[in-house]
């Protein structure tokens, strides 16, 4: 009996230990996914796009195939290539950050160029039109998953870079909680967001109380302008994080100036405020980030999407 009990004490013992591990997992990754908000938010913003021209019953499908896509993108292709490299050539995150951190710089530059001087995008226009529609299903659920891959390399770069951990395994387990979760609510959001009109219609039509019918109509009005604040507040945090990563990369490399000099002048105005020194600091990092993005627009338009184009075959950089 003394054995038994002694038996389920160990037991017990074990089981605290586990427990403890999941929440480690679960605090760990929570705090490394809020560093990847502004890429998030972009993520959410721009999915919404790809089922646009097709009926309504195909919607969540496609959001679903798109999901897989996501899924094994992050955790087949990107987590055992990041953790090898994280192992063998830590050395090489930095630099990765600091190139994603460049891309978003660019992607968030653009947007800000085109509303500033609107023009029509051929390729665009070509890739909006409904055509054969099993064609352009699969022609736009390849084109997001493969938007999903940049987004989610800097994602899972990211999470990494911030996970506080001694073991290869908890890191693992970290990093890949981290990433399903971030799937999950960008692309539960992104399901809700873009069903949301239809339920809206629905409740317009057959709500049965005055508020319940304009609470439908408000939602059938309010998504397109949603939708609009979703992909402004998407750029602006591109900006602020790619500005902020290769800011932190460069004093991470030996070239601190910048982000000395940034913190400093965060203090000065905002002495006594955790919160304003954390909004001084993100401003300048996003007018940073412009600067930089708006430099490599040509750079990008010019020469690496000719490069692009050349070495795949395809007729542009893919967004």
């Amino acid at each position: 009996m003394s054995g038994l009990l002694a038996l389920l004490d160990d037991v017990a013992a074990i089981a605290k230990v586990a427990a403890a591990s999941v929440d480690d997992v679960v605090g760990q990754a929570a705090k490394a996914g809020s560093k990847v908000a502004g890429v998030v938010i972009d993520d959410a913003a721009v999915t919404p796009k790809y089922v646009t021209g097709f009926e309504a019953d195909r919607e969540l499908p496609i959001i679903w195939k798109i999901t897989k896509g996501s899924l094994f993108n992050k955790m087949v292709v990107l987590m055992p290539a990041l953790l090898l490299l994280n192992t063998f050539a830590p050395w090489v995150i930095t630099p990765l950050l600091m190139l994603g951190g460049a891309y978003l710089c660019f992607e968030g530059a653009e947007k800000v160029f085109h509303w500033l001087f609107p023009h029509g995008d051929a390729h665009v226009e070509k890739d909006m039109s409904v055509g054969d529609p099993l064609h352009l299903e699969e022609t736009r659920v390849k084109g997001a998953i493969k938007t999903d891959f940049i987004l989610s390399a800097e994602i899972m770069t990211i999470i990494l870079s911030n996970i506080e951990a001694d073991s290869f395994w908890f890191e693992a387990a970290t990093l890949a909680f981290a990433g399903v979760a971030v799937t999950v609510f960008v692309y539960g959001a992104v399901a809700l967001i873009v069903k949301m009109d239809d339920v809206g219609v629905w409740l317009a039509a057959n709500g049965r109380t005055d508020g319940g019918r304009a609470l439908g109509a408000g939602l059938v009005k309010g998504m397109p302008k949603l939708l609009k604040l979703l992909t402004v507040v998407g750029t602006a945090a591109m900006l602020w994080v790619g500005g902020s990563i290769i800011i932190h990369g460069l004093d991470v490399l030996g070239m601190p100036w910048l982000y000395d000099e940034i913190h400093h002048i965060a203090v000065a105005i905002s002495p006594n405020s955790g919160f304003g020194e954390w909004l001084v600091t993100a401003i300048f990092d996003g007018i940073f980030g412009l600067v930089l993005g708006m430099l490599l627009i040509p750079v990008v338009t010019r020469v690496v999407a000719p490069l692009f184009a050349a070495v795949s075959g395809r007729d542009r950089v893919p967004h």
